[in-house]
Formats: structure tokens, sequence, C-alpha cells
């Protein structure tokens, strides 16, 4: 839930991942070059696994095909800010015509990218990235036409949102006056040339589930997605200016990280509670960074050495999986067979350890953005590496189905390699598991 986008990607973080160190500051330099996507309930339901797409394999009846549908900075729809309402919605099913074609069965489309709304709300201005002036109506409801148009197709509508990024800049007086941001000033901390809602203060945790719950009553989409922002990636020799909310509130913990961690923590388990007390039958998923720890810090932790994201934006996603608070989770795994700081083939085995047994439901995120980018490692100059991280989920019943990052890659294909993934995993199609 970036390069302005997203996964801005959490990735690229990896680029420079061989320099991090297992310590929040050290490895925030790297993080912040990165970024960038960030998106029923129970268990292992219905369906198997299998991401075959053979014949009568009924395995494949069931797994998650999904991918990422970024707004932010109109990384992929609307191509730009300022077209007609009719060229907006054009695109849209474009979009959503797209996934069909290529026998995906859910999108997750970026409803609440910096603090904004791509639907009519009364707590928060129409996201700018429409008309190019944020709080001014688009002349029609997104948001509400793509759960109509995904769900007309076949497909579930996953809105995502950015729970605490007010602005991917850091002046206030850019924001429409009638934000709450500038409302509320003291909400708001300054950091990294962006603005955030500071996650330490009930008010905030309170408020922002309240703009996104918005979406849930009045539109039926299928889930809540939170990407991969919470607590703002490390930026070296910044400190983010949380001390006031932590004098106030953090005084029953022993380190300012604890307190951090309990308030995503809460973030997470009340937004889970909320959803199904709103419209019981929507499922809560999260796309976390990757990678949770390393067992040289945690012996609970993975075989890698990278950013954690336990110490690093304070997400304890082991424990949200452990504890069942969230129907399904899909770890950004974008790196390749074989990396060295970060193995998706070691990761993998990794996450289906953590999913074994649990309710919380396991999907893979790829970064189909990589597949032909010369500027990366030559595995993702190979246009099999992501039909080759499938074959490898496959041998792990708990990987339920992979989300690709994002539409614009799945449309342009530079190598072929979305085209290869369908053609060796996707022959038929497949509804996602509930």
């Amino acid at each position: 839930m970036g390069r302005l986008t997203r996964r801005a990607f959490a990735l690229a973080a990896f680029s420079t991942v061989s320099a991090f160190t297992t310590g929040a500051t050290t490895a925030g330099a790297a993080a912040n070059a990165l970024r960038p996507p960030g998106h029923g309930s129970g268990g292992h339901g219905s369906g198997g696994h299998g991401h075959g797409g053979g014949g009568g394999d009924l395995r494949a009846t069931r797994e998650m095909r999904g991918m990422w549908l970024a707004t932010v900075a109109n990384r992929d729809w609307p191509s730009r800010a300022g077209l007609t309402a009719a060229q907006q919605r054009a695109e849209l099913i474009g979009w959503l015509d797209l996934a069909v074609r290529k026998r995906l069965n859910t999108v997750m489309l970026q409803v609440r990218p910096t603090a904004d709304a791509l639907w009519p709300s009364s707590y928060e201005p129409w996201s700018q990235v429409l008309t190019g002036v944020q709080g001014r109506s688009p002349g029609w409801d997104p948001l509400g036409t793509a759960v109509k148009e995904a769900h007309a197709r076949g497909l579930e509508l996953h809105a995502w949102f950015n729970p605490y990024r007010v602005a991917t800049h850091a002046d206030p007086s850019r924001l429409v006056a009638s934000h709450p941001a500038r409302k509320h000033p003291d909400w708001v901390v300054r950091y990294g040339g962006k603005l955030y809602y500071n996650p330490g203060l009930p008010a905030v945790r309170a408020f922002v589930q309240n703009a996104m719950l918005d979406a849930v009553k009045k539109y039926p989409v299928d889930a809540v997605h939170f990407d991969d922002y919470f607590y703002p990636y490390p930026v070296a020799g910044q400190t983010f200016d949380d001390d006031d909310a932590y004098d106030r509130h953090g005084s029953a913990f022993s380190t300012r990280a604890a307190w951090r961690r309990d308030n995503i923590d809460k973030l997470v388990r009340e937004t889970a509670a909320r959803i199904k007390a709103v419209r019981p039958g929507t499922q809560f998923g999260v796309s976390p960074f990757g990678v949770w720890r390393n067992a040289s810090t945690d012996s609970r932790g993975s075989d890698t050495s990278a950013l954690q994201s336990y110490d690093a934006v304070y997400a304890d996603t082991r424990k949200w999986v452990r504890q069942g608070w969230i129907d399904y989770i899909v770890p950004q795994l974008y790196w390749h067979i074989g990396m060295s700081a970060a193995d998706y083939a070691k990761l993998v085995p990794w996450w289906a350890q953590v999913a074994r047994g649990s309710r919380t439901r396991l999907y893979l995120g790829e970064a189909l953005y990589r597949a032909g980018d010369s500027a990366q490692a030559a595995a993702w100059q190979k246009q099999n590496e992501l039909s080759r991280h499938l074959t490898l989920a496959k041998k792990h019943p708990e990987v339920r189905g992979h989300v690709f990052f994002a539409a614009k890659d799945v449309r342009t294909d530079r190598i072929g390699a979305m085209a290869r993934v369908i053609a060796d995993h996707y022959g038929q199609p497949a509804k996602p598991p509930r």
C-alpha cells in the first residue's frame, strides 16, 4: 500500500540492501531510496492451494491472482491529473478489463494515497490525482464505479489505503484549507520531506480509522488493504519527532520502539474489529515489507540481512499473522531467487512457516516492475524469473496465491515475464480463496 509509488518501492530499498545493517537508523538511508507499494474472514477454507493452471486440477480453482493499481502521483491511474470524468472512467474500466484478460481475479485499488479520497468522503478531501486540485470533485464516484464494474466482471475489488501519509511534500499550506491536517496541525509530523499523521496520538488513530471505514460503510468492497507504510521508513540523519506524544502516552512502555509497535498493533487490531462490525463479509489484508526480522537479530527471523519492518517501521507483522488479527498477508518479496541479502527462495518457506496453522492466508507480493528493467540484477532480465517464483511457491501449501506490482507493468510487460506466468501457471481462470 512510493517511487512515488508504493514500493518506492519496497524496494528499491533492496538495491542497496546489502549495505543495510540491522539497526533501523542505519537501514533508513537505504530504505528511503526505496518504496514503494502499500494493500471474508477466516482460515484456509474451501479450495486447495495450487498454482498450476492445468485442466482438471481442482487445486487451481481457488488462488489469489491480484494486481496493485496505484494512484499516488498518478503512477498507474489516472494516467494524468485533469482528465475528464469520462476519460478517467474509461481508463479505470480498461484496467479492470486488463485484469480479466490476464486471468487475474483481484484488483487492489489505491483509494486513499495521501490522506485524501477517491470517493465522496465527509472526512477527507478529494484526491488531487483526479483533477490536479485537492478537494475538487471529479464529477463522478471512482470507488463506487470500481466496485460495481469489478464485480460485474467477476473480480474482487480490494480498497487499498495508506493510513498515515498526509503528503509527499512537507508544506502544510499546500493542502486544501479544509484538510484535517491543517485543522489539527498538532497531528502532523514533518519527516524526510513529507508530512505524516502521528501514529502515537489516539485521536489520530481514531480519525484515520473513521476516514477509511467511511468507504467500507458506503461500498461492498471485498477487502480493506494496507500497504507497508506505518511509521515512515528511516531517513538518515533525521528524527521522527513524537517526543510529546511519547511523554503523554508512552509511560507504560520500556522503550519508545515498544510503544511505537503497540501503536501500530492497536491500529491493526482495532481496524480489524471495526471492519467486521461495519461489514462482516469484508476481509482485511496487509502488504508489508518482506522481511520481519533477520535471524541475526532474532532467532525467529529469516535468513536475511536486510531492513527489518519490526525495527524500521514498527510493524510486528509476524504477530498479526500468529494472532489472527488479519485475514491475509501479502509480504512484498521483491527480490530474485538467489539474492544474497534477501533470497526469495529463503523467504517463501519462512513466511509459509509463519502462516502455518494460523487463520491468516498467505499471498506473495511479486516485483513485476523489476522484470526487464536494465537497472536491475541479471536475474530480472530473464523472462522466466517470476514464473520460477510461482513454481517454487507451489511447494508450500500455505501460499495461496500472488499479487503483482503493478498494473502498468502488467500491461507493458517489458520482456514477457507476465505472459510467461500466465502461460505456465494461469491456464484456467481461478477464484480468490475464501
